[in-house]
């Protein structure tokens, strides 16, 4: 029987990475992998080994347990290798079941079903303004023919003989302790206290079955790089009843040409004239909102700020509307004309506190 690989090995991280790290790993791995994009010959395999690592290791009770023991399986911690050199016992719980007469935690009842994670990449304005957008992946959906019994028809279901239906039987062992009990899951019905006689053909009496799914996920105004979106109950069918798992919706969002975003508010660095920054003036500024007009101070320096009251994002998450904070870059006039040196060779040997005289020599100068 073929090893097992480390889950460890498996997502590429050291075993003392933390969650965010894990997390990380899976995605990329999970996104490189996924059967529906990946164009690897191995990829159900790898996609499938890459599940089960992150299952366990982004449980911490699973991860502890496995980190101690080599199993996810908190039933099965000293499985195997006995305790204190007795072999045979199935771990704290089956010993102190034997004792008070409890049983093993049990596996047979409903089990909530995966959650399934999805990467969905935006433009700056989806981010600002919000979309629609359609989220294609595959996930494990309750067979449609069989209604998740596994079975061809609800005659072909029948009560478990070895348990009687209660999917759980008691094991008794002779030990140098005397007669020990300890109760765990039937092996042959698997906990659920029922035998299929005749499977269903659809899921081969799995009770669900893998299917491709298109959902379209509303994105709101104001979502940012790396937040998550949870869609509630589109995650992989539960087993036995269980509830469905959830869909979470990873953001990554793109890089503009000129705006940046600080929270909710739009910072955007402005290229005016040494004329428009000496002399003042009027301009058309560009905001997600649609262009507006702004009045530049006369006298205005490279780095001074003007805010446009709420033209920022208006989150519908937090609620709150942002401004847009421009920032005055004054660009050096080069490739001057013969005329504007000798204007600027005769500005500078004013003096500087005339002020007025200055800028009515350069209003003059940008009139002809």
């Amino acid at each position: 029987m073929a090893t097992k690989r480390d889950y460890y090995e498996v997502l590429g991280v050291a075993k003392d990475a933390s969650q965010e790290d894990i997390k990380k790993a899976y995605r990329s791995l999970a996104k490189k992998y996924h059967p529906d994009i990946s164009k690897e010959p191995n990829a159900n395999e790898k996609f499938a080994e890459i599940q089960v690592a992150y299952d366990c290791l982004s449980d911490p009770e699973k991860r502890s347990n496995y980190d101690k023991f080599g199993t996810e399986d908190v039933n099965q911690g000293f499985g195997g290798q006995g305790f204190d050199g007795f072999s045979g016992f199935g771990g704290f719980e089956d010993i102190f079941s034997s004792f008070f007469g409890g049983g093993s935690r049990s596996k047979s009842g409903p089990t909530r079903g995966r959650d399934i994670e999805q990467e969905v990449t935006l433009t700056f304005e989806e981010a600002c303004y919000g979309v629609k957008k359609e989220i294609k992946f595959a996930r494990f959906d309750t067979c449609t023919k069989c209604g998740g019994t596994g079975a061809y028809s609800k005659n072909d279901i029948s009560t478990c003989s070895r348990c009687s239906g209660r999917g759980r039987v008691i094991t008794v062992q002779n030990t140098i302790l005397g007669q020990m009990r300890s109760e765990s899951e039937c092996p042959e019905c698997r906990g659920t206290g029922k035998k299929i006689t005749k499977a269903c053909p659809d899921c081969n009496g799995q009770g669900r079955k893998r299917v491709s799914k298109n959902i379209e996920v509303n994105i709101p105004a104001g979502i940012d790089n790396d937040q998550t979106i949870r869609v509630a109950g589109e995650g992989e069918a539960g087993t036995r009843g269980g509830t469905q798992g959830d869909l979470f919706v990873h953001v990554t969002v793109k890089d503009h040409e000129f705006f940046v975003r600080d929270g909710n508010n739009i910072l955007l660095e402005l290229p005016i004239t040494f004329s428009q920054a000496a002399l003042g003036d009027t301009i058309e500024v560009k905001t997600i909102h649609g262009p507006v007009k702004m009045n530049i101070k006369p006298g205005t320096q490279t780095g001074d700020k003007y805010r446009l009251a709420d033209k920022g994002i208006d989150n519908k998450i937090t609620r709150k509307l942002g401004h847009q904070i421009v920032i005055v870059k004054v660009i050096t006039p080069t490739n001057l004309t013969s005329k504007q040196k000798e204007l600027f060779k005769e500005l500078s040997k004013t003096d500087e506190t005339s002020g007025n005289n200055i800028f009515d020599r350069i209003k003059k100068f940008f009139k002809k």
